[in-house]
């Protein structure tokens, strides 16, 4: 694979074989990042667990103190009430059988979606099209709920859902480059307690075996995680 000439210039700076303190780490994350917009920093965290197994899943919902720095669109899929309980919330776009019609004929421009209870069996009809996008509602992540302004108010606050991949590797972004070292940390700090806490009971051995940092366009940078 070829690099552009600012990849290769960041991945110069930063030592493969060394594992960074958290400080230094993202020190590096600034440095590498040399693109003309404002890079996400982002996490890539590998566990020790095998998702293949029920009782190994590592998957939860944490709001970061200082959010990601993206504007995110929320789709409110509710009706009665809630629907000016969304609408005062702040959701981008509300509505009912009408929005699950619109996914259906592909309309996808929405970062979260959030709904009731009472929904979840029209919502089955677009599962298949939301549930590989990671925009499916789910109990779990605190997007399928009578609660939809707390909902709403902590996804635009700045939840973000942490999940495996078939790889066993969580991925999150923290935040942007323009955040500044103290931000990012704090989002760092709660994002990895948050991991932790999240541990399976069935999970053996070294539980979070390694944890990258890097830029949208910078290098991997190996942080050193105790």
């Amino acid at each position: 694979m070829k690099r552009g000439k600012k990849y290769l210039e960041s991945a110069a700076i930063v030592d493969k074989t060394m594992l960074y303190d958290v400080n230094e780490a993202l020190d590096l994350v600034e440095k590498t990042a040399k693109a003309k917009f404002d890079e996400t920093v982002e996490l890539h965290i590998r566990l020790g667990v095998d998702g293949r197994n029920a009782d190994q899943q590592v998957r939860g919902v944490v709001v970061l103190p200082h959010g990601t720095g993206k504007s995110i669109k929320v789709l409110a899929i509710v009706k009665g009430d809630n629907e000016a309980i969304a609408k005062e919330a702040g959701a981008d776009y509300v509505g009912a059988e009408e929005m699950i019609a619109k996914i259906q004929g592909g309309w996808l421009d929405f970062d979260a979606c959030v709904t009731t209870p009472d929904m979840m069996p029209a919502m089955g009809r677009v599962a298949k099209v939301l549930g590989p996008k990671g925009l499916m509602p789910n109990p779990k992540s605190g997007t399928v709920t009578t609660d939809v302004k707390k909902a709403i108010n902590d996804i635009k606050a700045g939840k973000v859902e942490y999940r495996l991949d078939k790889s066993n590797i969580v991925h999150v972004r923290i935040g942007k480059v323009s955040f500044g070292k103290e931000k990012l940390m704090e989002n760092f700090n709660t994002l990895m307690d948050a991991i932790v806490k999240a541990k399976p009971a069935a999970a053996k051995g070294t539980y979070i075996k390694s944890v990258v940092a890097s830029s949208t366009m910078g290098p991997g940078i190996r942080v050193d995680y105790k």
